[in-house]
């Protein structure tokens, strides 16, 4: 059993490749837990911000933890609000914007494609 707190203040940024008006912050990096089978970020979207489509070979949850985003998943669109969620397998084309006024904040968690 392994295990790694992360402070909020320990949060580490990064460049996230498609993202446009947003700041992520990594929580868990790769290999910190389980030998990189699990990530998890937090990011925040400013109005307009997002995802440019993409399907890239990771599984991944998405939790709206405040504002609300618009998800297009193979061509269906959803609007999660605060407490939503969604997931995704490997390869699932996928685009996100927040279309809101204010700032959204998504926790983002991704289970890496087998290596």
């Amino acid at each position: 059993m392994s295990y790694k707190v992360t402070k909020a203040s320990e949060a580490t940024p990064y460049e996230a490749p498609g993202h446009y008006d947003m700041r992520p912050t990594r929580l868990h990096n790769p290999g910190d837990v389980n030998e990189g089978r699990i990530i998890m970020g937090l990011s925040h979207f400013l109005p307009g911000g997002g995802a440019k489509y993409n399907a890239i070979p990771v599984e991944f949850i998405y939790y709206i933890v405040s504002g609300e985003m618009t998800v297009t998943i193979d061509g269906n669109t959803f609007v999660l609000g605060a407490g939503d969620s969604v997931h995704a397998g490997p390869n699932t084309g996928k685009e996100i914007i927040n279309n809101g006024k204010v700032t959204a904040t998504m926790l983002v968690t991704i289970l890496p494609a087998d290596k």
